[in-house]
C-alpha cells in the first residue's frame, strides 16, 4: 500500500473546511491520485497521527473530525485513517460510527490514544455490526472499560469482516475477556487480537482458563496478545495444554506476567510438540537460568518452528543466555533473538558475538551489537523488537521499520500489520 509522506503538512487547510472541493487538502490528494495509478487501485492510508517528532501538527478534535469525514467521501481511494494520540472524545466516536456505516472502503481505522469512553465504544461497536469493510481496528488506550469492551465483544459474534482487533490498554475486565474468549469460538475471521493490561481484581486465572477454552476449538486466531494479566505458571499450563491442539496461532505474547522457570517448563513441552508456532514473546518475566535451559533443550533438538524468542528483562545470567546462543548454533529456523535486560557476562558477550560474525545472528534480528574497549568484548543495545514502534513514533528514521517491529514481517496477518 502506499502512503502519501507529506500529508501532516496539509492538515492545518484540511481542517479549514474539507468539505469544499477547492480545499487546497482534498485537491492535492485528489492531484496525486490521479497522477499514481497504485495508489487510485491500491489506496492510500491518511496519517493524521498527533505524536509525530518530525513534523509539528495539530490535533485532530472531534470538529476537525467532522470536517474531515465529510471529505473523505470524495476520496474512496482512502482506505486507512491514522488518528492516534488526538483529541477525539465520544462525540468524535459518534462521527466515525456514522462514518463507518455509510462508508465502504476504509480497511484500517486507528485510535489509539484517544478520549474515547464507553458510549463511544458501543457507537463504534454498532457500527461494525453492518460494516463490512473495515479489516483492522486500533482502539489502544481509549478507557472504554469493561463495559466498551463487552460491546466490542457482541460484534465478534455478528461481524465477519474484523481481521484484527486492538483492545490493549482499555482497562477491560474479567467479565469482557471471557465474552471475547465466548465469542471467539465461533468467530471465524478475526486473525489478531490484543488484550493487553486488563484490570483484574481475581488472582484466580480464570480469564486466561477461558481463553486457554477458546485456543483448543478456534482455528482462525494467528496472533494473540495477553500481557500484564498477571499469568502464573496454573495459566502458562493451560494455555500450553490448549495450543498442543492448535494449529493456527503463530504469534503468543505473554509480556510483563509473572511467568518463572516453573512455568516455563510447559512451554518448553509445548515447544517440543508445537510445530506451528513462529513468535514467543517472554518480555519483563522472570524466567532466569533455569527456564532460559528449559527453553534451549526444546529448542536444540526438538523445534523447528519457531523463528522469534523474546526474553528481555528476565533475570537471566551467563549460563541460561549461552545454552539459549548454543541452541541457536543447532536450530538454523531461529533467527531472531532478543537478550538485552538480563545479566550480560563476559561470557555471554563472547556467545553472541561469535553468532553476530560467524552470520549465523544479523543485526537486524537481534537488540545487541558487540564493541570492544581495550580489547575486552561487551554488548550494546540496539532499539530493535517484536514491536518497538507500536506505542510510539521515533525521533529519527535510524531503525529499519523492519528491525523495530520483526513481528509485522514474520507473523503479517493482514496487509495492515
Amino acid at each position: 500500500m502506499s502512503v502519501l509522506p507529506d500529508l501532516h503538512l496539509h492538515y492545518v487547510q484540511a481542517c479549514q473546511n474539507l468539505s469544499r472541493p477547492e480545499n487546497p487538502f482534498i485537491a492535492r490528494v485528489l492531484q496525486e491520485a490521479d497522477k499514481n495509478k497504485e495508489i487510485s487501485t491500491k489506496g492510500l492510508t491518511l496519517k493524521l497521527a498527533g505524536n509525530n517528532h518530525l513534523v509539528p501538527v495539530p490535533r485532530v478534535t472531534d470538529d476537525d473530525l467532522r470536517v474531515l469525514v465529510s471529505g473523505l467521501g470524495q476520496a474512496a481511494f482512502v482506505t486507512g485513517l491514522d488518528l492516534a494520540y488526538n483529541l477525539l472524545t465520544d462525540a468524535g466516536a459518534k462521527t466515525m460510527a456514522t462514518f463507518l456505516q455509510e462508508n465502504s472502503t476504509l480497511r484500517y481505522l486507528n485510535l489509539m490514544f484517544n478520549d474515547i469512553g464507553t458510549s463511544g465504544a458501543e457507537l463504534i461497536a454498532g457500527a461494525l455490526h453492518n460494516n463490512q469493510s473495515l479489516v483492522h481496528l486500533r482502539m489502544t488506550g481509549n478507557k472504554i472499560g469493561n463495559q466498551g469492551g463487552m460491546f466490542f465483544a457482541s460484534t465478534l459474534k455478528i461481524n465477519s469482516t474484523l481481521e484484527k482487533l486492538d483492545l490493549g490498554d482499555c482497562d477491560v475486565g474479567l467479565q469482557c475477556l471471557v465474552a471475547t474468549a465466548i465469542a471467539l469460538t465461533q468467530n471465524k475471521s478475526l486473525k489478531a487480537i490484543n488484550l493487553n493490561r486488563p484490570l483484574l481484581s481475581n488472582r484466580q486465572e480464570e480469564a486466561t482458563v477461558h481463553i486457554a477454552r477458546m485456543l483448543r476449538s478456534n482455528s482462525s486466531l494467528v496472533e494473540l496478545h495477553l500481557g500484564k494479566h498477571e499469568m502464573k505458571n496454573f495459566g502458562v499450563e493451560r494455555l500450553c495444554e490448549a495450543l498442543y491442539k492448535n494449529s493456527s496461532l503463530r504469534y503468543l505474547d505473554l509480556s510483563c506476567n509473572n511467568i518463572i522457570c516453573d512455568g516455563v517448563k510447559f512451554l518448553g513441552e509445548l515447544l517440543k510438540r508445537n510445530q506451528t508456532l513462529e513468535i514467543l514473546d517472554l518480555n519483563a518475566n522472570r524466567i532466569e537460568d533455569a527456564g532460559a535451559i528449559y527453553l534451549s533443550e526444546a529448542l536444540a533438538t526438538w523445534n523447528r518452528s519457531l523463528q522469534v524468542l523474546s526474553i528481555v528483562s528476565n533475570n537471566i545470567t551467563g549460563k541460561g543466555l549461552v545454552a539459549l546462543a548454543q541452541a541457536m548454533q543447532s536450530n538454523v529456523k531461529l533467527s531472531h533473538i532478543y537478550i538485552w535486560g538480563n545479566k550480560l557476562d563476559r561470557s555471554t558477550c563472547m556467545a553472541f558475538s561469535e553468532l553476530i560474525g560467524m552470520g549465523r545472528l544479523k543485526l537486524g534480528c537481534t537488540d545487541v551489537i558487540p564493541y570492544r574497549v581495550d580489547g575486552e568484548l561487551f554488548l550494546a543495545e540496539l532499539s530493535h523488537g517484536l514491536g518497538k514502534h507500536r506505542y510510539w513514533a521515533p525521533c529519527c528514521a535510524a531503525t529499519a521499520p523492519g528491525d523495530a517491529n520483526a513481528s509485522l514481517e514474520i507473523v503479517s496477518v493482514s496487509e495492515y500489520l
